[in-house]
């Protein structure tokens, strides 16, 4: 590990890993507020409330699990230096900042993700790749709309089915109050996996300066840090992504918007608990999908899934040169 940094400097890097997280619940905690808009349950600023709640209480229902693979198990943690850690923020925030102003649900996760990897590599080539736990990350990008598109699709099955005697009126009524159920469990989705990856960042910094021993671990004071700063970045809502995941990838009825996010909540409970930083924007968007192919599939919005899909796809290599450049910059400034 390289030489320790003045404090003040450690501070300001820390401050940029929460103007992360920040940006992480302006970004993406749309997500678990969509469906709940879209389908004209709550207004979006009473939603953005509901969210940001639920959001911060998650550190209390999961583990630090995701925490720990963000902190060790992308790039080995004996390489990091401020430099790496700072040049990864950038990438990531440049990212988000430019696919938040052009309203599209890029994945705040795996911008992160492609910044570690840009700043790691920059630093100390391929050898710095921890390669299990990037290819289980990786493995993830594929299968985290691919678990929420099939566990929506049989949730409308099973609901269809089950209200089939009751009237289209009763089940409006009923979905409507489910979605505050549905809508909770998948911002504590949101909360316990997102958070987490800031929580490694900050954690792995002041692993790399000596401030946590020898023992790689989370103070609880970095878990309150974050959790306060996606709240908040909640709060401030993020309405153009509202729209695009509620409202143009598909319209909902509150039964699918039900469906959509019990669907989503599961996959996200299952990643956290094994420890998997998966994406929520692949996930909701997912589980949206399959909703609307349920219905039929000229239901879904094919372009717009499309256009997403082709983000997706960038974020990981755009996020990682961003991430690269910012580093060789940083060092060239030094010298």
């Amino acid at each position: 590990m390289d030489a320790t940094i003045a404090f003040p400097v450690l501070v300001g890097l820390i401050a940029v890993a929460l103007l992360f997280d920040f940006l992480n619940g302006l970004h993406d905690a749309a997500n678990s507020i969509a469906t709940i808009v879209s389908t004209r349950v709550l207004r979006p600023q009473y939603a953005v409330f509901w969210a940001a709640f639920f959001n911060f209480v998650a550190f209390l229902v999961f583990g630090l699990h995701v925490a720990n693979t963000i902190g060790t198990g992308i790039i080995t943690p004996d390489i990091i230096t401020p430099e790496v850690i700072f040049a990864a923020l950038v990438g990531a925030i440049v990212w988000n900042l430019v696919t938040w102003a052009l309203g599209i649900p890029s994945s705040s996760s795996h911008a992160l993700i492609g910044g570690l990897l840009g700043a790691g590599v920059a630093k100390a080539g391929i050898v710095a790749v921890v390669w299990s736990g990037l290819s289980m990350t990786l493995l993830a990008i594929v299968l985290s709309p691919v678990v929420g598109f099939l566990l929506a699709l049989a949730l409308v099955a099973i609901v269809t089915w089950a209200s089939a005697r009751s009237t289209p009126f009763a089940v409006d009524r009923a979905f409507r109050i489910f979605q505050f159920f549905s809508a909770s469990l998948y911002s504590l989705g949101h909360g316990g996996n997102d958070a987490q990856k800031t929580m490694g960042i900050i954690a792995v910094l002041l692993y790399s300066q000596g401030y946590l021993g020898t023992e790689f671990s989370v103070p609880f004071w970095v878990v309150l840090a974050c959790q306060s700063a996606m709240a908040l970045g909640t709060l401030m809502g993020g309405w153009r992504i509202v729209r695009t995941m509620g409202l143009r990838i598909t319209r909902l009825t509150p039964m699918q918007g039900f469906c959509a996010e019990t669907g989503g909540a599961a996959t996200l409970f299952m990643a956290t608990f094994l420890g998997v930083p998966v994406s929520t924007t692949h996930t909701i968007t997912g589980a949206i999908v399959g909703v609307g192919a349920a219905r039929r599939v000229s239901a879904v919005r094919w372009n717009v899934a499309s256009s997403i899909v082709y983000a997706w796809v960038i974020t990981v290599p755009a996020a990682a040169l961003v991430a690269a450049l910012a580093y060789w910059a940083v060092m060239m400034v030094q010298r």
